[in-house]
């Protein structure tokens, strides 16, 4: 992955990294705010040779800087824990008293300092003072010569322990900056892991990457489709009647040498929008005064006649038995003059009924009829009808709903049309959120001319039956 793939994942799942930047910093807040605050007593300590002359006072200072740090590992000996509990009477278990304390020596000198932590104040400073009396007893102890009353080495305590009344611990300033760095850090990777994992269709580049074929046009989402599913039922100015003229013009540049064109709309799986999609299409044809014919192919689950409000009495399973002829089984969606074929009654055998003689002839007459057919087909990948009649059509129309099918599955789906030598002449890219619209995705407009158009060819589109 590139920067600027990252700067993508961060641009589109921001919420998500903020979301879990703040819970893991609440988190650290949560925990910072449940511990006992501590308190720190600091004493510092010299140590020192008896020597006076200049070149034993030099050995004497490297002897001091090489002691002072066994003096220091002394400091959390089991041995002077024992002497201070006995000097403040705190009996019990030493371990816990080395455990408060801590020594440290600086750098090139010979000065220690011990620390000790306490939830009292009073009883951090009282420990630390005895800390370093008693260090320096146990130095002269350890450093006097057999026989000798003097310690060649001694510490002497510099700085009395000091007394703090403002908490060492925790540290808010630390633990809520470690809290929004490694909820940040959680969030990016958790981003990343999402993205990487995702395989949905979300960008026109996976589709192109995909499927090879040319974006015929890209629909945004309309959270009103559900009440007003038709673009008669919206304003001619609305986005979505603008974004289907786009692709009613942008079908209209496929195989244009052919006078008559038959296309199958299909999609990879159920619930992309491929029925509203087909039935807006036809409707945008009929109303640019295109002679269009749509026809109901799903034969399982047909919804284009319902969408129209017309009957599904006679259709296309009552032509394929002969039970009704071509003209008589034509409907008029007067609103846009488009005519429409039912599906008929629904058949327990679909597949069998697309693949007769029957339903070529259908299409023929359909074809030698109309300048375009538009046939709403189940989807691909469930089922085998949507293969079956675009073999027998012009090319196949696939609507991609955003976010819903995978990469594989579209996948899938070309390689279905090219199983059965099926073209795929475009796709449309359905239900494109707003902020992929503004990027480039969507056609519409949003905005009224000031004045209505003049109208170059004042003739109705022909509403006769063939």
């Amino acid at each position: 992955m590139e920067l600027r793939d990252y700067l993508q994942i961060l641009r589109k799942r921001w919420p998500s990294i903020l979301l879990i930047t703040l819970l893991v910093t609440g988190i650290a807040a949560g925990v910072t705010a449940l511990q006992t605050p501590m308190y720190a007593s600091t004493a510092r300590l010299f140590i020192s040779t008896s020597e006076a002359d200049d070149a034993a006072l030099y050995s004497g200072g490297q002897f001091s800087a090489q002691r002072v740090k066994s003096y220091a590992d002394l400091v959390t000996s089991r041995e002077l824990a024992d002497r201070v509990a006995k000097d403040q009477k705190l009996g019990g278990n030493t371990a816990a008293l080395t455990d408060q304390v801590s020594s440290s020596v600086v750098l090139d000198t010979v000065n220690l300092t011990l620390t000790v932590t306490d939830t009292d104040p009073a009883e951090a400073q009282r420990i630390a003072q005895s800390y370093a009396e008693q260090l320096t007893d146990l130095v002269r102890e350890l450093e006097t010569p057999p026989g000798e009353k003097i310690a060649p080495i001694k510490a002497t305590i510099v700085d009395d322990a000091s007394f703090g009344d403002v908490p060492v611990a925790p540290n808010w300033v630390r633990n809520i900056g470690l809290g929004i760095t490694f909820g940040g850090l959680l969030g990016l990777a958790s981003a990343v892991l999402r993205h990487a994992l995702d395989t949905r269709v979300r960008t026109a580049a996976d589709l192109n990457e995909i499927t090879g074929a040319p974006i015929l046009g890209s629909i945004g989402f309309d959270p009103s489709v559900p009440k007003a599913p038709l673009i008669t039922d919206t304003s001619t100015h609305s986005p979505r009647a603008e974004a289907f003229r786009v692709l009613r013009t942008n079908l209209q540049f496929v195989d244009v040498d052919a006078k008559q064109k038959v296309f199958v709309v299909t999609s990879s799986i159920p619930e992309e929008g491929k029925t509203s999609t087909a039935v807006n299409l036809a409707v945008s044809l009929a109303q640019g005064g295109t002679k269009t014919l749509l026809i109901e192919g799903d034969l399982r689950r047909p919804r284009a006649v319902t969408r129209l409000g017309l009957d599904d009495a006679v259709g296309v399973t009552s032509l394929l038995l002969g039970r009704a002829l071509f003209a008589d089984a034509i409907q008029t969606h007067t609103r846009s003059g488009l005519h429409v074929l039912a599906s008929g009654p629904v058949p327990p055998n679909p597949a069998e009924l697309l693949q007769t003689n029957a339903m070529r002839e259908l299409i023929d007459v359909a074809r030698q009829s109309y300048e375009i057919v538009l046939i709403d087909t189940p989807p691909l990948l469930p089922v085998t009808d949507a293969a079956l009649l675009a073999a027998e059509a012009d090319g196949a129309i696939v609507v991609v709903s955003h976010g819903r099918p995978s990469r594989d599955q579209v996948a899938q789906s070309v390689e279905r049309l090219t199983q059965v030598d099926a073209s795929l002449v475009g796709v449309v890219f359905n239900k494109v959120p707003a902020t992929l619209e503004s990027k480039g995705y969507g056609y519409g407009y949003g905005y009224a001319p000031e004045r209505a158009p003049r109208r170059l060819n004042s003739s109705a589109p022909s509403q006769a039956q063939p």
